[in-house]
């Protein structure tokens, strides 16, 4: 059974309820239906009957709940929760009622009160749309002050520098240049995503060019001092994990090089989960990893938040809708 196969058959034993932000993609309508078919989560969709069929006229919406934020009797409810969340911003309570009947802000409200157990949005709206609900009243996990992004990359098979056969890249998607404090909160969160989704022991590695002070760029960009600075901060926060840095790739993966160059080290040459020091070096590293090594990439999972909200990608196909709910329930244990 693959990992993919094995979140899908854990999210089926979850029952957990999901939101779907956008009945007016056929998309989501079309994974809505399949979700449910397949028993992987109780979906609710937010769009209207009357649309989801001119839209997605084949698609049978039996066993899905449709609300529309235009007429449900619970938007006056979330209204209200918006504006406690945001009056200290100036929100006024017209302006809340107005903000919770727009979709993707009505999702993240039923998951604030708890009326459902994880969002997904982004299939027709951008990130920032799909994540700034989220930011303005999910909010963030205790001790947690950044949200970000990881993908779970699935190996084609099992090899030396990857025997558990899946690994965690973060972050490639959201933070562009994060400082230390925002690096060590993205290594704490990944290792928790690691371990509930990907089912593996974390072992963090803080990667950069320099492993242990072997580089040094103090003159320049001080990118060393802060992946230095960033693995003592997540130390601190997490003395748990095994987490170790910074680390070269290879000083990362292979045991031979880890030994030389950082000896005594329990993640060096057997790292898992891997930080990357800006979002330039993660996107590509994730995207070399899929296309020369023939990694399957699931994500961007997002991570941080004191609930599950996660973001699709606009060019996302209704399987990827499919894995992002079975992820979004495991998020929900």
């Amino acid at each position: 059974m693959s990992l993919l196969d094995e979140i899908k058959a854990k999210a089926k034993s979850l029952k957990k309820t999901i939101v779907l932000c956008e009945g007016e993609d056929s998309r989501v309508v079309e994974a809505a239906a399949k979700i449910t078919e397949e028993g992987l989560a109780k979906i609710v969709l937010i769009g209207n009957e009357a649309e989801c069929k001119k839209i997605a006229p084949h698609i049978n919406l039996k066993g899905i709940t449709l609300i529309d934020p235009l007429t449900s009797d619970k938007t006056e409810k979330y209204a209200n929760i918006l504006y406690e969340a945001r009056k200290a911003k100036g929100m006024t309570e017209e302006e809340a009622l107005k903000q919770a009947k727009d979709r993707t802000m009505f999702g993240a409200l039923m998951l604030k009160a708890g009326d459902v157990d994880g969002y997904v949005s982004g299939a027709c709206h951008s990130t920032a749309n799909t994540l700034r609900p989220g930011l303005q009243v999910v909010k963030t996990a205790p001790g947690i002050k950044t949200v970000s992004s990881c993908f779970i990359m699935i190996a084609p098979a099992k090899h030396e520098y990857n025997p558990d056969g899946v690994a965690v890249f973060a972050d490639c998607a959201i933070n562009i240049e994060p400082t230390a404090e925002q690096l060590a909160d993205i290594a704490v969160t990944s290792a928790r995503t690691a371990k509930a989704i990907a089912g593996i022991e974390p072992r963090v590695a803080m990667l950069s060019f320099s492993t242990k002070g072997s580089g040094n760029d103090d003159k320049f960009t001080q990118s060393v001092p802060k992946v230095q600075k960033a693995c003592e901060i997540a130390k601190a926060a997490a003395p748990e994990l095994a987490l170790d840095g910074e680390f070269q790739f290879d000083a990362a993966v292979a045991s031979e090089v880890g030994r030389l160059k950082a000896p005594g080290s329990k993640v060096a040459g057997n790292a898992n989960v891997f930080v990357f020091p800006n979002i330039n070096a993660g996107n590509i590293g994730y995207k070399i990893a899929q296309r020369f090594g023939g990694y399957m990439a699931i994500g961007p999972v997002c991570q941080g938040f004191a609930k599950p909200l996660n973001d699709l990608s606009r060019g996302c196909s209704v399987e990827d809708i499919v894995a992002t709910v079975a992820v979004t329930a495991l998020q929900a244990e």
